[in-house]
């Protein structure tokens, strides 16, 4: 996509030289979707037992970064679940999750490292809003080569390998293979977004939809990066940006809608999400108006968590 900052690495660069040289990536496919259709099944079955008619359980929320962030004790039990799965079956593979922790800073080409959000679209399991998800990736030097994102709520899987296509599973076992929309103008298109909880950012970010809703069908926001990318994939939107993503949100995701056909705009894998940076998912009719556009309104500079 034009108006890429230098420092993006868009998956839809990744050579074919890598499929050949690997080899693997159906294994960790097959893995990443075990890991999260299991940790799903715990977050559903959670879900009610700590958030039941009385409210939550005490103790069971805390704050994060900002008090408006929140994390809960399934998010805590589901990666610890996720760790501990994958200790029994890729021994020696590090893991960087979003509440546990970990680096990619060893992105070594051989090494699979895998990145994990037990629950990304943590408000709406708090709420009980049927938006929320397990996301399960393998990178390999930063890179996603395989991945699994599990609306929980619906009980339907998406998952990628790279080179092998996007799939998406539903609750009764069928199976649609993904593809982007035809959509060949911006201002006939339905775009995603997301907000951040810092006020500064979430400040600007309320400016730029002021600015980009008059040039679009309509804005959705639907509360987890990870579905959102999953939604470009399956043509339910036809693009998606937000600022300030890290690894664990765009991971599996990203190589989904990567593999239906769309367009990306990422961070480096390393970026935390305080720095701000820019993430696009875009449908390849539309990628290079979309960019021109995010560009033209100031959407392409990083938004800094402060």
């Amino acid at each position: 996509m034009e108006g890429v900052p230098e420092t993006s690495s868009p998956v839809s660069d990744y050579t074919s030289e890598i499929i050949v040289a690997r080899g693997d990536e159906a294994e960790l496919r097959r893995v990443a979707v075990d890991l999260a259709e299991t940790a799903a099944a715990h977050v559903r079955a959670r879900r009610p037992e700590v958030f039941g008619q009385a409210g939550p359980a005490e103790g069971a929320v805390q704050a994060k970064g900002h008090p408006t962030d929140p994390v809960t004790i399934v998010d805590t039990e589901t990666e610890e679940l996720i760790r501990g799965l994958l200790a029994e079956q890729r021994p020696g593979d590090p893991i960087l999750g979003e509440e546990g922790g970990g680096s990619l800073a060893d992105s070594a080409a051989d090494l699979v490292h895998w990145v994990v959000d037990p629950i990304d679209g943590t408000v709406n399991f708090l709420y009980g809003i049927p938006g929320y998800a397990v996301s399960v990736a393998a990178m390999r030097g930063g890179r996603p080569v395989a991945g699994a994102v599990v609306d929980v709520a619906r009980r339907a899987t998406y998952s990628a390998g790279l080179g092998l296509g996007a799939i998406r599973v539903d609750a009764e076992g069928a199976v649609e293979h993904l593809r982007c929309t035809p959509v060949e103008t911006v201002s006939m298109s339905l775009v995603a977004t997301g907000f951040a909880y810092g006020k500064h950012r979430r400040a600007r970010q309320a400016q730029l939809i002021a600015e980009i809703l008059p040039q679009v069908r309509d804005i959705r926001r639907f509360g987890a990066a990870a579905l959102d990318l999953c939604h470009v994939a399956a043509g339910r939107v036809d693009a998606y940006f937000e600022h300030g993503l890290n690894a664990w949100d765009w991971g599996a995701g990203a190589l989904i809608a990567a593999e239906a056909g769309a367009q990306l705009t990422l961070p480096p894998a390393t970026a935390p999400g305080e720095a701000g940076d820019l993430v696009v998912a875009a449908a390849p009719g539309i990628a290079d108006e979309l960019a021109a556009l995010l560009e033209r309104v100031g959407a392409t500079e990083p938004l800094p968590d402060r």
